[in-house]
């Protein structure tokens, strides 16, 4: 009786689809087909879009930016816990840097104009990078960027803060089971009601197929499943490759045997910044599972070699 609950559970579910954030999102709610739930987080999704957007003219990161050199700016209190957050994590110099936009920009990889800047051009738009040209007044929560040109972009953290507040919000539904999937940064929420000891499946991209195509899965209880990789967006110019995963320590793509990494952990907003230390290290790090929030890591090279963290004799 109890597997065909759990078979039945499984087969109920409201499920949708979005376009926001830059990419396409669905979200799957188990254990019921009214959709409203469903409509309700896109609402939230779009909300929080129109807050932290750099992708176009105003926003509450665009106010700030807009403001750089100038004067402070006041923000509501999600956007200042976002900010600072990735100004901590920024200044530990790990390779995350929300100050790196306008070296990103400069290279333009993934979209038209994409080229390869000079060193002095790399070199002039490092200048307005310094995480530490950054002032945060927690009393009234503004943000102030001392130098003109400088640029915030949370786009390297924003989706798993994001996903954070949708399961928030689903549990405040009472929300006992689904999956957040923004565009490839997965949040899985609750147990699988798909299987009696509530573990859920999770695909690693074959970084040579087509997206979908898996070079390996895992097993894993709820938690965030987030990948950086060098092999969607990349520029080839006279037969070298440049990816898009700029190293805010030199300005130029990092250099890396890594294809990608997948980082698997219990919030969302953890999963995108440890994922980006992996990354920028290049290979596992002695002790990082030791926090419990962190379940494991899988490390694809270029040569498809595939390397376990934490995921016992795979």
């Amino acid at each position: 009786m109890e597997d065909k609950f759990i078979k039945d559970l499984a087969l109920e579910q409201a499920v949708g689809h979005h376009h926001a954030l830059g990419t396409s999102i669905t979200l799957q709610v188990f254990g019921t087909t009214d959709d409203r739930i469903v409509q309700k987080t896109f609402d939230l999704i779009d909300h929080y879009e129109d807050l932290l957007t750099v992708n176009r003219d105003q926003s509450e990161v665009m106010d700030v930016n807009h403001a750089a050199g100038d004067h402070p700016v006041q923000v509501s209190s999600g956007t200042y816990d976002l900010i600072k957050l990735a100004v901590e994590k920024s200044r530990e110099n790990f390779g995350f840097n929300a100050l790196i936009g306008p070296v990103v920009k400069l290279w333009h990889i993934g979209f038209k104009g994409a080229h390869v800047p000079s060193d002095g051009q790399i070199k002039e738009k490092m200048r307005l990078t310094d995480p530490y040209n950054v002032e945060l007044n927690d009393d009234n929560q503004s943000v102030f960027l001392t130098q003109k040109g400088m640029e915030l972009d949370l786009g390297g953290i924003a989706k798993g803060w994001i996903a954070d507040r949708i399961r928030d919000f689903w549990h405040a539904y009472g929300v006992n089971a689904g999956i957040i999937n923004l565009g490839g940064n997965i949040l899985l929420v609750g147990d699988s009601p798909k299987r009696p000891n509530g573990q859920w499946t999770i695909g690693v991209q074959d970084p040579k197929e087509p997206r979908g195509d898996n070079i390996t899965s895992v097993m894993v209880p709820k938690c965030s499943a987030v990948t950086s990789g060098t092999y969607e967006r990349y520029l080839v110019v006279n037969g070298k490759k440049y990816h898009h995963l700029i190293d805010p320590r030199t300005g130029y793509p990092v250099k890396t045997n890594l294809a990608g990494v997948t980082t698997f952990t219990k919030d969302s907003v953890e999963a995108e910044i440890e994922c980006k230390r992996l990354f920028f290290a290049g290979h596992p790090i002695k002790g990082w599972h030791d926090n419990p929030d962190r379940i494991g890591a899988i490390f694809v090279y270029n040569d498809e070699h595939v390397e376990y963290d934490n995921f016992g004799n795979k």
